[in-house]
Parts: structure tokens; C-alpha cells; sequence
């Protein structure tokens, strides 16, 4: 098996299939496509897949015509019919893992995939996980899953491995291609041929580990380490404002030493699918062992809290001007959770929204990306359609919760009756006699 897995993809006719065609499915099966191997991709939303049989890219992250190009030629396809599993010798599975309601681990969206894919698994086939779980999944959850709903036997009959997502959509420099990749899978020849494949797919760096477990680890300490990090920040931007300082000033001088700080900066809260829920992973498994991740769970309750820590300065912002935050008009700049780009997955910004609504604010929100969001949690929102002067004069507080570049921001200050920044976007603003900084 090992041997004809090799020469199938030193010889690319190695056909491969990606489960799940969002912000890390889709850019990995263009990938994949791009370097010359067949690749189809599985997702259950029909309106995904129609989009990428017509050539019609949605993720920022995929050029538009290498998609259309991939597609007119024949070296991708998807569907909604799981069937087409024996058709491929490699399957990623790259399909979202939320909290729940109670902020423990939904793992059905892998489970399902899990069982979907193991109807028709075939002999010499591979199969990696992709999506952010917690340490033992793959071999606690996915082999059985796979062993027992296909008949065959992990390591005997196909491969299985972990390969934790490293996407971080809009940054410029590293996409899917050329970010280092950590593979960890069971049994050495399971790693060896899953990190070939990677190698033929991408130019970033792949780093082979000695198990799933390690390599699920690996990408939970990745975004732990972010997360205790921005806490600390934000713990201690509380401090300085009680303290008359600015964080933002204390951050830029920290980082002129050249050696042993890494600069991390507050906010409103985190977003995005990893950063403020791989934490919960870990500590949720940790419980299975009777250890307890304190300074873990410390970081996740100042973050958590960071949106009302936001909406309490909010209210200061107005009672300085006479006026009660209950009827207020307010309007927030940004719902995306990061800067320059449509993504509003966990959005620190929504979170701040709602808060205000619940002492009573009138608010609204504009986003030139985001033009309507729609959650997990039953939350939707539609932006204002244009930021203009006369718009911004209209409220009695804009409060900024995304950096994003392509706003006026030297004309929201002119127009506004008062600005409350949780980014610092407006740091290079000279006139600041209605600007609050967090």
C-alpha cells in the first residue's frame, strides 16, 4: 500500500477529496488541484458546490481565476454525494468544530464526516483530519468510526493522520501554500506517505511528528499561547487605563527589545474559529485526566469578558457627554474579526452589539466587508449601506471594533460626536478632543 501510494502521487494520479469547502476546505483543494492531482471536493451545503462547478469562488483566501481555471479544465470538481469517496486515495476533512451552547467540543460536524466517508472507503486510501479538535480525536474518535463502519483496518488498509489548519485568512504573506505543515499520523508508514503528499502540495515546510495526539496538541498550544497572551494584554490595559497610561504606548516600547517579547495587543475581545475556542478543547479534555488549566481558564475569562469590559467604557464615553446609554444611538465600525476581510466567526464585535442592545443602546453597524451577518447563535445583523458625514453626525458614539483599512477614519473623527477606538486605528489622528482610546 505504502509503495503504491508513493508512485501515485510522484506520478500525480492520485486522486484526492476534501470533506468540507470553507476557509480551509476550498483553499486546500485548489492546492491540491494546482499541483496536478484530480481533486473533488464533498460539502453538504448545495450552494457550495454549485458555486465551485461554475467557477464561482466566495473565500478571499482562493484567486478567483485559479478556481475558474481549475474548474474549466477538469482538475476539480465537488459534490454533495459522499459516494464519490471511492473514487479518491486521499481525503482531508476540513469541516468546522464549534463550541456548544454549554462551551464544550461539537464534534458532530466531524463525526458525520467521519461516518459519511467510512461507507466508502476503499482499500489504500488515506485520510487526515484537518479541523481543531482536541488531543486523541483521531484515534479515540475517527479510527473507530472508520474501522467499523468500513470493515477495514487502520494501518493495514489505509492510513490515518492529523494535520492541524494553520489558515489565517487575509494575511499576505502566508496562505495555505507555503505555511509550514505538522503531520502526525498512526504508525510510521502512515507518516511517511501522508507527508509525501503534503510535500507534492505545498512549498511550505512539513514537519512529521510522532502521533495524531502530538500534532492535535501542537495546534491547540498554537492559539493557547495567543490567547494567554492577548489576556494578559487586555488584563493589563484595564490596569493602565485605571492608572492614566497607555497600553498601546507601554506595547510599542516593550517591543523595541530585540530578543524576548512578542507584542500582542487588546481589544474588544477575540474572534475567529480558533483563538478564542481551542482553550475550551484543552480544557475540556483536561477534566478526562483531573487536571485543571488554570492559568488557562484565567486568560479565557478576561478575554471572554473583554466585550462587556468594552461596553462599561462605552457607557463612560457618554455619561461624559450627559448622555444615558439606554436610547442612545450607536453605531459600531466593523462586525469581521479581524481586520480586512468578511470573516465574522466569533466576532468580538456582535458580541459587543448585543450588550449594547441589552442596556438599551439603539445600534447599528458598518462594515464594508460584512454587509449582513448571520450566526450559530440566532444573531443577524445588516450594515448601514454607506459611511458618510452626514451618518456619522447622526450618532452619539461611533465605537470602532475593527481596524479595517478601507475606512475614512480621519473623516469619522470629524463628524463624530464622540469616538470610543478598541483598536487604536486612530493613532495617527492629531486632533483628539473626541476620541477615547481602550
Amino acid at each position: 500500500m505504502k509503495k503504491t501510494l508513493l508512485q501515485k502521487i510522484e506520478t500525480r494520479t492520485l486522486v484526492a477529496g476534501v470533506v468540507g469547502l470553507g476557509y480551509v476546505g476550498l483553499p486546500l483543494a485548489v492546492e491540491k488541484a494546482k499541483a496536478g492531482f484530480r481533486t473533488v471536493g464533498f460539502d453538504i451545503q448545495a450552494a457550495k458546490v454549485e458555486m465551485v462547478n461554475a467557477g464561482q469562488n466566495y473565500i478571499g483566501d482562493v484567486v478567483d481565476t485559479d478556481l475558474a481555471t481549475l474548474v474549466q479544465e477538469g482538475r476539480l470538481s465537488a459534490t454533495t454525494e459522499f459516494s464519490f469517496i471511492k473514487e479518491v486515495d486521499f481525503v482531508a476533512i476540513c469541516v468546522p468544530t464549534p463550541l456548544d451552547k454549554h462551551q464544550e467540543p461539537d464534534i458532530s460536524y466531524v463525526r458525520d464526516s467521519a461516518a459519511a466517508i467510512a461507507q466508502y472507503l476503499k482499500k489504500g486510501t488515506m485520510v487526515v483530519l484537518e479541523s481543531t479538535t482536541y488531543p486523541g480525536t483521531t484515534e479515540e474518535l475517527i479510527r473507530p468510526i472508520l474501522e467499523q463502519g468500513s470493515g477495514l483496518v487502520c494501518g493495514r488498509d489505509f492510513y490515518l493522520g492529523f494535520s492541524p489548519e494553520r489558515v489565517d485568512p487575509g494575511n499576505l504573506i502566508y496562505k495555505t501554500k507555503n505555511t509550514p505543515k505538522v503531520i502526525g499520523a498512526i504508525g510510521p508508514d502512515a507518516a511517511e506517505v501522508i507527508s509525501a503528499m503534503y510535500r507534492a502540495v505545498l512549498e511550505g515546510e512539513v514537519y512529521t511528528v510522532s502521533s495524531p495526539a502530538v500534532a492535535e496538541m501542537e495546534k491547540i498550544l498554537e492559539n493557547t499561547y495567543r490567547n494567554i497572551n492577548i489576556g494578559l494584554v487586555n488584563e493589563l490595559g484595564r490596569l493602565c487605563e485605571k492608572m492614566g497610561i497607555s497600553i498601546w504606548e507601554v506595547i510599542d516600547a516593550a517591543k523595541t527589545k530585540p530578543y524576548g517579547f512578542q507584542a500582542f495587543y487588546p481589544g474588544p475581545g477575540l474572534g475567529g474559529h480558533c483563538i478564542p475556542l481551542d482553550p475550551y478543547y484543552l480544557t475540556w479534555k483536561a477534566r478526562e485526566y483531573g487536571f485543571h488549566t488554570t492559568l488557562i481558564e484565567n486568560s479565557m475569562v478576561i478575554n471572554d469578558s473583554q466585550p462587556e469590559y468594552c461596553v462599561d467604557r462605552a457607557m463612560h464615553v457618554l455619561n461624559a457627554q450627559k448622555k444615558a446609554v439606554n436610547g442612545a444611538r450607536i453605531l459600531v465600525l466593523g462586525v469581521a474579526y479581524k481586520q480586512d476581510i468578511d470573516d465574522c466567526r466569533e466576532s468580538p464585535a456582535i458580541r459587543v452589539i448585543k450588550e449594547l442592545k441589552k442596556v438599551g443602546a439603539d445600534v447599528a453597524y458598518y462594515d464594508p466587508w460584512v454587509t449582513e451577518f448571520h450566526n450559530m447563535y440566532g444573531e443577524s445583523g445588516k450594515s448601514i449601506p454607506e459611511l458618510t458625514p452626514e451618518v456619522v453626525a447622526a450618532y452619539d458614539l461611533v465605537m470602532i471594533t475593527c481596524a479595517h483599512t478601507n475606512v475614512d477614519y480621519a473623516m469619522v473623527q470629524a463628524n463624530a460626536k464622540a469616538v470610543f477606538d478598541t483598536k487604536n486605528v486612530m493613532k495617527h489622528i492629531t486632533r483628539r478632543d473626541n476620541i477615547e482610546v481602550l
